[in-house]
């Protein structure tokens, strides 16, 4: 593994001809993946990674000023790609990690045949003429809470993102990656997915897009998914799942695996079907 693979913890399994590549979310790292891989590894070359800022990672590695936009985790998802001498993939990206696949394909669109964008946004504050799910004066307050007890947010943050309780495992799991970050970290990657705005770089994504997300996820209203359908400039479709939450993949494996798998096995079709 070279340098680039080992500081995000890069892990290649299975050896089919198609390779797959998993990006996780904020506040996750590549194990929040564990109930969709074992279905890929007998037909896809399936790669797995963690963003910079994980705390899975080493924390001396983050720059904040490189990841305060997607840009810098666009450009290590390219870096990954290279060093693997992967020359096209298939990418499937979740939240944080589904508008860094959007980006990196607009830099290097060779290296997608396409993507798999599971609870992605391209802005989530309000506007005047735009509903992301969140005002501006919520998500301050969701950074104050965060600086004065990083703990203390994570116990009402958690289970308001997943749906659930503090008793459901989906919750635990992501309250345990959560406080695995660095608390400086976590609010600088929480401000950058919470403040970013790449509504003006969808029309220049041509790599196909395959856009889920869950009917029921308080952060992002079924209304965005339209909004990255109508304004993508190449082909895409929606599928909106009967589940709960920003993470479906983790809370609802048993409704959400069986839609990945469709949409990694089919292509989008001229009547726009995948």
């Amino acid at each position: 593994m070279g340098i680039v693979g080992e500081a995000h913890n890069v892990r290649v399994l299975g050896a089919g001809e198609k390779t797959i590549v998993l990006g996780h979310g904020f506040g996750t790292d590549q194990s929040v993946w564990k109930h969709l891989v074992p279905y890929l590894v007998n037909e896809y070359r399936v790669v797995l990674y963690d963003n910079m800022g994980a705390g899975s990672t080493n924390p001396e590695y983050f720059d904040f000023d490189r990841y305060s936009s997607l840009e810098g985790y666009a450009y290590d998802l390219i870096a990954i790609l290279e060093e693997l001498q992967i020359n096209c993939c298939v990418y499937l990206g979740h939240s944080l990690s589904s508008m860094t696949g959007v980006v990196a394909s607009i830099f290097r669109p060779d290296l997608f045949s396409k993507l798999i964008l599971v609870s992605a946004s391209p802005r989530f504050v309000n506007t005047d003429d735009y509903y992301g799910g969140f005002e501006s004066e919520e998500i301050e307050q969701l950074c104050q809470a965060m600086e004065s007890n990083y703990q203390a947010w994570i116990s009402g943050f958690a289970p308001l993102v997943v749906g659930g309780d503090m008793d459901s495992v989906a919750v635990q799991e992501f309250s345990r990656t959560l406080f695995n970050m660095r608390p400086d970290i976590a609010f600088s990657v929480f401000r950058t997915v919470f403040t970013f705005d790449l509504r003006h770089f969808l029309s220049r994504v041509t790599v196909p897009c395959h856009i889920i997300q869950s009917s029921m996820d308080m952060s992002l209203p079924v209304s965005v998914s339209e909004y990255l359908h109508r304004n993508l400039g190449g082909k895409s479709i929606v599928e909106i799942m009967s589940t709960e939450g920003h993470l479906p993949h983790l809370s609802a494996p048993e409704a959400t695996i069986p839609v990945l798998l469709r949409h990694i096995a089919h292509d989008i079709t001229a009547d726009g079907d995948a």
